[in-house]
């Protein structure tokens, strides 16, 4: 249901979209919700679903007076409730909280839209549900479509809705695609910064530090898509949601290195001609393109600095230099569970990195060696993709403890 809203402009009747938003404390949720304030004649929140960070919850309630919030656990829906006594704020929305929070969030029969912003396997339930129920979803989970393209395409198409990708490439590429036909597609050129280690020896990859994996030239974002970029994952992740997003076959995607992450990414019709997407290296441009699509509206927040814009370098991707990307390419020609299991052992390599349990070169080393134990095993529903993931995941963490302890041996 939407609700009409009294600010229509030039005094014609518009309605305000209602959004349930998974993983608003992350950093594409905030951006998302500085979108919404941008626009409050067009969006209103009805629903939150958070990790453990209060204290940035509360602000959002207190903003945005949601229906329902979830939290991760028991424990911090009891905090959180206590905190919001403390605020004033009348009525309380009710607090969910686990795996049946994210889904009561997901699942509101009030939202309109729901942004898919958790991170990692944890929104990928109450996302494949919001698919379910016809709801639009503004996608930039990866898990989604990594771990589950084939069952949540399939019931997207089912539900007769689009999926409205949030990551900038994907963002891109839909805006290029409604200058031609699926038909006339040659290919999908996705861009990559290259990351902080474009021009690193290769001697020197061994060592590089936590710290220096996270210093990308170009995105603020979270620390495992910030890693993933700089192995590359995140462009192999992003070219198995293109090749499910887009229904193109994955030959007809490419990754090129463009360290000024202005041309955010391209398409090539069958007659040669290319057409870009351009734009400065903010989400919030991106986030609301998917909000308000298929109108284009307004906006004072976000523009590119012609004036800053020297050049524009492209170069071939190394996959000696990246090989996370291979491995990802052949988990998406392999199918079954192993762009799943991919993304499993990702996540638990760089944990391990992070943690400064594993070398930056073991994240591909434990991803390759996971792979090579996962069977090609097709996927009926969705109890199949997570139990897929937990074995993942376990097999990712022997493979962690295992090079910790040859290294120890080593030494």
């Amino acid at each position: 249901m939407s609700v009409p809203s009294s600010s229509a402009p030039n005094g014609a009747e518009s309605f305000l979209k209602q959004l349930s938003i998974l993983g608003s404390t992350g950093s594409i949720g905030r951006q998302c919700l500085s979108v919404v304030e941008a626009l409050p004649e067009r969006f209103g929140i009805v629903a939150l679903a958070a990790g453990g960070n209060l204290a940035e919850l509360t602000g959002q309630i207190e903003r945005h007076r949601p229906e329902l919030v979830s939290v991760s656990d028991e424990k911090k829906a009891h905090e959180l409730a206590s905190m919001l006594r403390g605020t004033g704020i009348s009525p309380l929305p009710a607090i969910h909280h686990g795996r049946e929070g994210l889904l009561a969030v997901g699942t509101h029969t009030r939202a309109d839209i729901v942004v898919s912003a958790a991170v990692g396997v944890v929104g990928l339930e109450a996302t494949y549900e919001a698919v379910k129920l016809g709801k639009t979803v503004a996608l930039s989970n990866k898990e989604v479509l990594v771990a589950a393209g084939e069952l949540v395409m399939a019931a997207a198409k089912k539900a007769g809705r689009e999926l409205l990708p949030v990551d900038s490439e994907h963002n891109a590429v839909h805006q290029c695609l409604r200058g031609g036909t699926q038909g006339e597609v040659r290919r999908l050129v996705l861009t990559a910064s290259g990351g902080p280690f474009r021009k690193t020896p290769l001697a020197s990859l061994e060592s590089v530090s936590p710290e220096q994996a996270l210093a990308h030239p170009n995105w603020k974002m979270g620390n495992r898509i910030t890693i993933d970029s700089a192995t590359m994952m995140n462009k192999g992740f992003e070219v198995i949601e293109a090749r499910w997003l887009f229904g193109v076959r994955p030959d007809q995607i490419d990754v090129v290195i463009h360290p000024q992450s202005t041309v955010h990414s391209m398409v090539e019709f069958a007659d040669g001609s290319i057409l870009a997407q351009l734009g400065p290296t903010d989400m919030r441009m991106p986030i609301q393109y998917a909000l308000t699509y298929p109108e284009r509206v307004s906006s004072n927040q976000v523009a590119l600095d012609w004036g800053k814009l020297r050049r524009l370098d492209f170069a071939k991707v190394s996959t000696r230099r990246f090989p996370c990307l291979r491995l990802a390419r052949e988990a998406m020609k392999k199918g079954g569970a192993l762009p799943c299991a991919l993304n499993a052992a990702d996540e638990v390599a760089v944990a391990a990195f992070l943690e400064r349990r594993l070398p930056f070169l073991g994240i591909a080393e434990v991803i390759e060696r996971v792979l090579a134990r996962t069977p090609r095993t097709r996927f009926e529903k969705m109890d199949d993709v997570l139990a897929a993931d937990a074995e993942a995941r376990r097999r990712a963490t022997e493979e962690v403890n295992r090079l910790a302890v040859a290294a120890v041996v080593a030494s």
